[in-house]
């Protein structure tokens, strides 16, 4: 078990919170990706009828499986960031440098 002093900033650690931080600017785009075809689609009267409403509401449906998997992204990150150490051994973190 190291002391204190031989521990260093995971390199892991780093790479996660950085990935986190970009998927989060990423997965803003795609949450509302859609949002501005689902509102003029169903803030006018753009197309009616039985069809216009079938595709209406698997535009909904699309637009929430969106951010559903964007919010699962976003989870499965966050939970491997909190599974991993900030601080570990100098001898582990050199062997984390290339950990892709």
């Amino acid at each position: 078990m190291p002391l204190d002093d031989d521990l260093v900033p995971n390199p892991r650690y780093r790479d996660l919170e950085t990935a986190l931080a970009a998927a989060r600017e990423h997965i803003h785009v795609l949450e509302t990706a859609l949002d501005n075809a689902c509102a003029t689609f169903g803030g006018r009267a753009v197309w009616v009828g039985p069809t216009a409403r079938a595709f209406g509401d698997e535009l909904n449906g699309r637009r929430a499986r969106v951010r559903a998997a964007a919010r699962h992204v976003l989870a499965e990150l966050e939970g491997e960031l909190r599974a991993t150490p900030r601080m570990v051994s100098r001898a582990a973190a050199s062997s984390l440098t290339g950990w892709s």
